[in-house]
This record gives C-alpha cells, structure tokens and sequence, in this order.
C-alpha cells in the first residue's frame, strides 16, 4: 500500500481527531478525556491499548525488532484567541504547541498500521504521552514500563511547527545536540516579616531575592565557556501581599536550558550555592526545590539518517537538516535510553495565519500537515522494521 496515499484519503479523519482534542484540551498529568477518546478510537480498529501510567500504549506486529512511536498530547495552561471555531471553549486550556497535531496523527497512523499489519516485519509500539510540557510525562509512561515488555530498540516522534513555513518541510538534527536540556528549579527565600516602617525588625526576603536573582545572572556571564550555550531564565518572582508589610517568604522560579553538559553540571550545582550563600548574607535561608531534569534532545545519527531517507521518498517533501533549538523536549528522556529519531514538521502559513509562534494565544497550525504526519509515522515504521529484520 503506498501510505501516503492512503493518509491523504483520510486527511479529514485526522483532522476530526485534531480539533477533538483541540476542543477538548487538558494539560500536565491527568488527562482522563484524551485517554478514553484513545483507548476508544484504538479499539474501533482492532488494537488492544491499555493505559500506561497517565497514558497510553498499544503494539501491532509480530515479534522481531520493535520500533515505538511516540507522540504527546498535552496543551498549555492558557487562554486561547486563535479564532478557530473549534477552540477550547473554557479559556483555561489551549493546543497552542501542536500536540493536538501528534495525537491525531499517530491515531491514523496506528490505522494505517493495522490495515497493513500482516506485512509488518517486527513490531510497532504506540506511546501516547502526557505532560510534555511540564516535562514529566516521558518519565511517568518510563516508570510504568513503557521501555518493557517488549522493549523498543529504536523510537521516533514528530513535532508541528508554526509560522512562516507551510506544510511539506521535515527537520531534523543527525549530527549533534538537537534541542536543550532543561533543569527547571523553584527558591523559596526565607525571612522575618515585619512592618514596612520598621525594616530593621525584618530579614526581608524581596531584598535578598533581588540579590540572588543578581547573583545568578552573573553565572553565564562570569563562571561557563562562551562557547557553549547556556540560557538561565528566573520566570516568577513573587512576594508579598502590601505595599507597608514585608513578607516572610518571597518565591523565584527558573529554569537552566544547555547544549553542554559540563556546562549543565557547574550551573545546576551554582545555582543552589548563589542562593543559599547570598540568602545567609543577610540573614535568611532558602528551600530549593527541583521542577524538571530533563537532558539535552540527541538524536541517534544512523537511525535518524535512515528515518530521512524515508521521509524523503514522500511527494512534494523538502528537507533541512541540522536544526538546533533552545527549548527543551522530554523525548530526551527516552532519547537518553534507546536510539531515537525527533523531527519536526512545517505546519505554517505564508499568508498572516503565520504571524505568531507557538505559545502565543493566537497561533494557527496548518492542517495540510496532517498527511505527511500520519505518511511520517506509518512509512517510517514499516520501512524501518523491514531493513532491520
């Protein structure tokens, strides 16, 4: 069968699988709609999936080597202004990074997948996963066994991009660091309260925050090779509930995001100490919490050479290798076990749809994308495991 084909026929299924979970979007962990609707669509096709962790898995084949493909299904914590007539209507939740996009089409590739299941020549394994995007989905489907039982010897996983670039572009890095890693962190600065006519009774924390919000900008300036690349961003800075009162407490959160690991390790370790030491400085203490670890986004090079192989055997296909990206990808934590492939795909527009990136309440993705996701993971999966025998 050729899967192209096939996928363009059922470009308006995957496209009514998109703006469901468009419509119905839920973020981080628990996504008790998107697991039914999957668990549901799979069974319409014959595919036993089950739940594997606060996701899902299902596998098609017969033995031999096995090949996962991934894709999450997440959305973002924020209001929507697209314009689509199928937006999320509670103004809370919105797919504004695509992954509406990989669950749609890993749905119908999983189809394609079926339909052609006799001619597998090994295994395919579908991963579902939740909460990329507070980077804790990778590792709750890992902790539930989805590397197990069986366990895949390769992976791939596709994701849509925005703006200015329509559809019929592949991306993809087979050479090094292909996005950052990202070790995210919350300081709790500890103080005395006190009246705001009387500072010398207060350890006041909003002082001491500044200093330590100072300090750590000085790291990537002062303390790691400027050859690397390093961004050390402090998001959220907040205390205090008056104007005359000086809090207890004031929180800062950031995150760490490297393309080097010695790098990594000396600003993971000075973060902590630049604000434990500045806090005792003036007299306060912190609490240090861990948000995320996440390790940089690197591609297996034979495979994700070969997975651009097939992608360009699909018509009207351009390609671009050697993309490297600062932000981060919890495929990373699958990357960082079995040799994997992470691709992106041009999902943009010329015209004004394509003015806005993703995270921005207003971006549009291109539904034209939707045939070569599904042709991307249903090709790759059958030509992968037929020259890997």
């Amino acid at each position: 069968m050729n899967c192209y084909e096939r996928a363009v026929a059922l470009k308006d299924e995957t496209i009514a699988h998109r703006r469901w979970f468009h419509t119905n979007a839920e973020v981080g962990l628990n996504m008790p709609k998107a697991q039914a609707y999957i668990l549901e669509e799979l069974g319409k096709l014959g595919i036993d999936a089950k739940p594997c962790g606060h996701g899902v898995t299902a596998t098609l084949g017969k033995g031999g080597k096995v090949l996962l493909l991934r894709a999450d299904m997440d959305a973002l914590p924020m209001p929507e202004l697209s314009g689509e007539a199928f937006a999320c209507p509670t103004g809370k939740e919105a797919h504004a990074c695509g992954h509406d996009f990989h669950a749609a089409m890993l749905l119908t590739a999983a189809k394609i997948l079926k339909e052609n299941e006799a001619e597998l020549e090994g295994t395919v394994k579908f991963m579902f996963q939740p909460a990329e995007e507070t980077f804790e989905g990778a590792r709750d489907m890992i902790a539930n066994g989805i590397l197990e039982n069986p366990k895949p010897d390769a992976a791939l996983a596709f994701h849509v991009s925005s703006g200015k670039n329509p559809a019929g572009m592949f991306i993809y890095n087979n050479t090094g660091t292909m996005m950052y890693s990202v070790d995210g962190f919350k300081i709790t600065v500890k103080g005395r309260g006190a009246h705001g006519a009387y500072p010398q009774m207060a350890i006041d924390p909003i002082n001491i925050a500044v200093n330590i919000y100072q300090g750590l900008e000085a790291l990537i300036a002062r303390e790691v090779d400027p050859s690397k690349a390093n961004v050390l961003t402090i998001g959220k800075f907040a205390g205090g509930t008056a104007a005359n009162i000086i809090p207890d407490t004031v929180e800062l959160q950031g995150t760490l995001r490297s393309n080097d690991k010695a790098s990594r390790e000396l600003l993971v370790r000075r973060i902590r100490e630049v604000a434990e030491k500045t806090a005792a400085v003036y007299g306060g203490t912190i609490e240090y919490e861990v948000l995320s670890e996440v390790p940089p986004l690197i591609c297996d090079p034979a495979n994700t050479t070969e997975f651009a192989k097939y992608m360009g055997e699909l018509p009207n296909i351009r390609s671009y290798a050697g993309m490297v990206a600062s932000a981060s990808e919890d495929f990373a934590v699958v990357a960082d076990q079995i040799p994997s492939t992470f691709m992106f795909l041009s999902a943009g527009f010329t015209d004004d749809r394509g003015l806005y990136p993703a995270h921005n309440p207003k971006v549009r993705f291109n539904e034209d994308v939707c045939p070569i996701g599904v042709t991307g993971y249903a090709h790759c999966a059958i030509q992968w495991l037929k020259n890997h025998k």
